[in-house]
């Protein structure tokens, strides 16, 4: 595609990105190098200026829509060009466009147009007549002047006439400039209108807020048209786009007639009304929808994008042993014991909760399963006991916390989010690793691995099924695959793997490597025992010069015989790295102590680039790897809260103050985490005192706040809560 890349491009990307023409270029070549992103924004920061992983993928993305306008450009010079009607303006304007839409526009009135009005009209010779009209004549005979083009398929002159109006009315509305200024006054002033459809089904009411509803579309929310979208194809509602009208008719006619005086006018206010109605305003309002649902779908994946990025780098439990819990009624609630890496070390059945609805449990069961609780608890030294939020969960949460309470166990616990779960359980993933499991079983071990280290577990899952989206089955599924795949791609390679306990699921997404890559050193792994350092890696098949360069530096190894392994430092900078240390004092062995924590603060990174000719970026990564050779990005974010007793919503009332933590976010507020089965809502408008565009500039997935309880509705299990404190 190289032959639609241009001067004019590189400098278009730049300026839209607010970024340097230079570091577009470095950027697009290092990826027609088949260098990652993860690699390029760690490794090669010296080259791109110190660009992100985002700025990066933005880069190829206004690229890649850049060559596509390019392409469909040079295309449709070709197309026009073959037909004679070529000129210099005309190549201007479409050398010029910068947006598909306004490229359309502009091949609008030369492309090859199916059976119309028009195109019937001119078959029958009727152009000419409609080019005398397009003169607007002061005086004379409209009707003579038609008698001239009377033929076998032109029997009237009415016929005539007509045909010529047809012939007009298309030509107004394939004009780009009329067009282009329709769909701005729409979208700046028009009105979207919905109405509930007289046969409509929504039995629960779903859709109840647009059965008579009208918002003036530059208002319009985005969640809303989402919502709008499903309803209609749910055929509830209609959807109508309402523009001003006269104002767009008034404004063609100022167009068309140009303010001269012609004997022909009401016969134009006609056809401009025709050309209206007919032809411009349906393809405008389509073309409005079209966009507005891709805008709504763009904001809506990057939410969904941005909430899962927060939800993968949560804080892990680290260094700390789990009892997880799959509840449920009929079958029993599944328990797993697992030690600090999360390898299971038991498991077992609790029989708790009611068998069947309205039956009394048995005395023995419950005494039974506090046994079992204590047993696992003590034996093998847990820590804090994962509950899954589905079904039974509040009974089993309350179990648990009497557990605890009766028996003076050593332990807490915490309600953890089971999206997701089910679907690995039931994945070839879940029982390729546990093939002799039944299926809650590897639910509780997912449920309890979530919080020893949420990344980790969470690759494993779709991240489409992880629930932190808003309207993701109403959106473009492969924009979202994209978008997600990304995240999870960014998110492993900022926290980096070590390739001694990593599964198949989460090597996967480490820069460089794919399913089958990351299969061969899992293979080469359990056949040759731990890695002992990186070059070993070069030993495992597939794994060539290319892949090992774009992967080495993301794939850590604590215990191996070469100390810079463990640490983020790339291979290709050892030699400089331990040229440095010499230069600093110390040896690899002091990687991480304070000594050598000091030193390095003490520096002067100017002077010491200068001296050791090493560059600034390069420089100061290498002493930040000297300083903090196992940094995980996520030890700085606040630790999952752990909880002793149980909440029921009986006890809430207003007022009350509560620490929760943020389970998803959405255009309209974010859904709070306080230790009960149901999330409360804190709506945008209660999250800031100052006014906020999106609740994502106040919280983000996985952060810990302090709320208060704004309103309990306990028929609908609702709780409205706020980050305002309020007067009870």
């Amino acid at each position: 595609m190289t032959e639609y890349i241009t001067e004019e491009l590189i400098k278009n990307i730049a300026s839209n990105l607010s970024i340097r023409v230079d570091q577009v270029n470095a950027t697009l070549k290092l990826l027609s190098e088949d260098c990652t992103i993860p690699f390029i924004a760690r490794y090669r920061k010296e080259v791109t200026g110190l660009l992100d992983e985002d700025q990066i993928r933005a880069i190829s993305k206004e690229y890649e829509y850049g060559v596509a306008l390019n392409k469909r450009k040079e295309d449709i010079i070709r197309l026009i060009t073959e037909k004679g009607m070529m000129t210099d303006e005309l190549l201007t304007d479409i050398n010029n466009a910068t947006k598909l839409i306004t490229l359309e526009d502009i091949y609008r009135p030369y492309k090859e147009k199916k059976k119309t009005h028009a195109t019937v009209a001119i078959k029958n010779g009727l152009k000419p007549l409609a080019e005398y009209m397009m003169t607007l004549p002061v005086n004379g005979s409209l009707e003579d002047e038609a008698q001239k083009y009377l033929n076998e398929n032109v029997k009237t002159v009415e016929d005539a006439i007509q045909g010529a109006k047809y012939i007009i009315a298309e030509e107004i509305s394939d004009n780009k400039d009329y067009r282009t200024n329709i769909r701005e006054k729409t979208m700046a002033e028009g009105l979207i209108v919905t109405k509930k459809k007289k046969d409509a089904v929504d039995e629960l009411a779903t859709y109840q807020d647009y059965y008579e509803y009208t918002e003036k579309l530059s208002y319009l929310k985005t969640y809303k048209t989402l919502a709008i979208n499903r309803a209609e194809r749910e055929k509830v509602i209609t959807v109508s786009i309402e523009p001003d009208r006269e104002k767009l008719l008034k404004y063609l006619e100022r167009k068309v007639l140009n303010k001269r005086e012609t004997y022909l006018k009401d016969i134009f206010l006609d056809i401009i009304e025709d050309s209206f109605d007919r032809l411009i305003f349906p393809s405008i309002e389509r073309e409005i929808r079209s966009i507005l649902t891709d805008d709504a779908e763009d904001k809506a994946i990057k939410l969904f994008g941005d909430n899962l990025e927060n939800l993968l780098l949560q804080a892990p439990l680290k260094d700390k042993r789990v009892l997880g819990i799959d509840p449920a009624f009929r079958t029993g609630c599944k328990i797993v014991a697992l030690d600090e890496t999360g390898k299971v070390l038991d498991k077992n059945l609790i029989n708790q909760n009611q068998k069947f609805p309205g039956e009394k449990v048995p005395e023995e069961r419950i005494i039974d399963a506090a046994k079992k609780i204590v047993y696992f608890v003590k034996k093998y030294n847990i820590d804090v006991i994962a509950i899954g939020n589905g079904t039974a969960s509040r009974e089993t949460e309350r179990f648990v916390a009497e557990t605890i309470r009766k028996y003076d166990l050593n332990v807490k616990y915490i309600i953890v989010s089971e999206s997701g779960a089910s679907v690995y359980s039931a994945s070839e993933v879940a029982q390729e690793e546990f093939p002799d499991y039944h299926v809650e079983e590897r639910s509780a071990v997912s449920i309890g691995r979530r919080i020893q280290d949420p990344l980790s577990e969470l690759v494993k899952i779709d991240p489409k099924a992880i629930g932190v989206g808003q309207y993701q089955h109403d959106v473009s599924e492969s924009k979202l695959s994209d978008t997600l795949d990304y995240v999870v791609l960014k998110a492993v390679n900022e926290v980096g793997v070590n390739i001694n306990t990593a599964s198949k699921s989460l090597l996967q997404y480490v820069s460089g490597l794919n399913k089958n890559t990351a299969k061969s050193i899992v293979d080469y792994r359990e056949s040759n025992g731990s890695f002992k350092n990186r070059k070993q890696i070069l030993k495992v098949p597939k794994i060539g010069d290319k892949v090992y360069t774009q992967a080495v530096g993301f794939l850590r190894i604590n215990d191996g015989s070469e100390p810079f392994d463990k640490t983020s430092i790339h291979p290709e900078s050892y030699d400089v790295a331990s040229n440095l240390l010499k230069y600093l004092g110390f040896t690899k062995e002091d990687l991480g102590k304070k000594e050598l924590s000091d030193k390095i603060a003490s520096l002067n990174i100017k002077e010491v680039s200068k001296e050791l000719d090493i560059n600034e970026i390069t420089l100061t990564d290498l002493l930040k790897a000297f300083a903090q050779p196992l940094r995980d990005p996520r030890d700085e974010y606040p630790q999952p809260a752990l909880k002793t007793d149980i909440l029921n919503m009986e006890d809430l009332h207003k007022g009350m103050e509560l620490e929760g933590t943020v389970r998803n976010i959405t255009d309209f507020g974010a859904f709070i985490d306080i230790g009960l089965h149901e999330s409360g809502l804190v709506h945008i408008s209660k999250m800031a005192t100052r006014r906020i565009n999106h609740p994502s500039e106040i919280v983000k997935v996985g952060e810990i706040v302090k709320v208060w309880v704004l309103d309990v509705d306990m028929e609908r299990k609702r709780i409205q809560l706020s980050m305002l404190p309020i007067n009870n």
